[in-house]
């Protein structure tokens, strides 16, 4: 059986959440950032919340939409 095919985050996204945890690679194609944006934000932890599973980094994407929620809050207020 062939494995499924990678789906682009953002366009999964914009539909509903996907059904896999995001990678620092995703979450930076999702934000249109680049990739050392990412692991700064984790290195403070200003950024979304992300996780381990081994020696990898994933996010979960409720969480993700979360913290893109509360960021617009925030830059509104």
């Amino acid at each position: 059986m062939p494995p499924e095919p990678r789906t682009d985050p953002r366009s999964v996204l914009r539909a509903g959440l996907p059904d896999r945890y995001l990678t620092p690679e995703d979450l930076a194609s999702l934000l249109s950032v680049p990739i050392e944006t990412i692991y700064h934000w984790r290195k403070r932890r200003t950024g979304p919340p992300g996780f381990r599973i081994g020696r990898h980094i994933r996010y979960d994407p409720a969480t993700v939409r979360a913290w893109i929620e509360q960021q617009a809050a925030t830059d509104a207020a």
